[in-house]
């Protein structure tokens, strides 16, 4: 059973992800070099982290290989996520990212051969009403190019985040990290050549990096990528995947407010923005209630019956 403190250092993950954005942005270099060295950064130090504790460094094949393959969707991920932001606004990629719950509600069942919940289709409805809402007034090329990579970041995100929630159960969240993210270096590295053939600016990589870039990218690979993937991996433990993904909804309201305060975006942004941006962000705010209600549904129908009622007696 999830305990207060796991919500509430949950809040604290997802605000430190909601930073992420802000320091991809910052930071000069192209998405694609600046995923490789985050995790490259990250994989190394969750090595030294592991090996410090005396925990094994070999899962054998099948699950070095199943999370190596899981880090490879993680990069591709994490370069939507940086790309979208680039290209648009961060106030416009985090809103695209909040559509995880739209995905999850969807995908668990079918990962875990469960049935979906109507109230999640219910909320998952809210967020394609918010994102219409969004795509009404925010028309240009940049922000509908934007939001459309961060869906697609979302998708990639919900997909690793609910395998993750199966992994969990039988291996350290820190081996799982440190797998996952140098499967996540490996994966970018080998999408370099395409890279740089095609998408490239100049067509060669940019690893050129400033002082003040070294110290944004040492914040984003050890606080915001170390210890939250980390956290957020063992809170999955006690926390299901779907509730971690609809928490993950506040990661723009965190985002979005800093953006204001570092880049001043709130000029940027129209009304409709916002209205779209409240619709998404109100199914975190209902889903407690929600849920709530499903679970005592259940479990009334889970009773047995008086045995007056059985027995056919008044």
């Amino acid at each position: 059973m999830p305990r207060f403190k796991d919500f509430l250092e949950l809040h604290f993950v997802i605000f430190l992800w909601g930073f992420t954005a802000i320091l991809g942005k910052l930071i000069t270099i192209p998405a694609v070099e600046l995923v490789a060295l985050r995790t490259l950064i990250t994989a190394l130090a969750l090595a030294a982290i592991v090996y410090r504790r005396g925990a094994p460094l070999w899962m054998g094949r099948k699950i070095a290989l199943q999370l190596v393959l899981i880090g490879f969707v993680i990069a591709a991920h994490w370069i939507l996520f940086f790309a979208a932001a680039r290209v648009a606004s961060v106030s416009i990629t985090l809103v695209g990212l909040a559509t995880c719950s739209l995905w999850t509600a969807f995908l668990e069942p079918l990962f875990n051969k469960g049935k979906i919940k109507p109230h999640e289709i219910f909320l998952a409805l809210l967020v394609i009403m918010g994102l219409y809402i969004i795509f009404q007034h925010e028309t240009s090329f940049d922000s509908v190019l934007g939001i459309s990579m961060a869906i697609g970041a979302a998708l990639l995100g919900s997909i690793f985040t609910i395998l993750n929630a199966n992994l969990v159960k039988k291996i350290p969240s820190t081996t799982i990290t440190m797998y996952e993210m140098a499967g996540a270096c490996l994966g970018t590295v080998l999408f370099f050549p395409v890279y740089t053939a095609y998408l490239a600016e100049g067509g060669s990589l940019n690893f050129a990096l400033t002082s003040m870039d070294w110290v944004y990218l040492l914040v984003l690979a050890l606080a915001c990528t170390v210890y939250a993937y980390t956290a957020s991996v063992r809170l999955m433990q006690r926390i299901s995947a779907y509730t971690v993904n609809l928490t993950v909804n506040l990661e723009p309201v965190y985002g979005i407010v800093l953006a204001w305060f570092i880049f001043n975006e709130g000029e940027q942004m129209s009304r409709g923005f916002y209205v779209g941006a409240a619709v998404i962000l109100l199914s975190v705010f209902i889903y407690p209630v929600l849920e709530t209600l499903d679970k005592r549904r259940r479990k009334r129908l889970q009773q047995p019956l008086p045995d007056s009622v059985v027995s056919g007696k008044d």
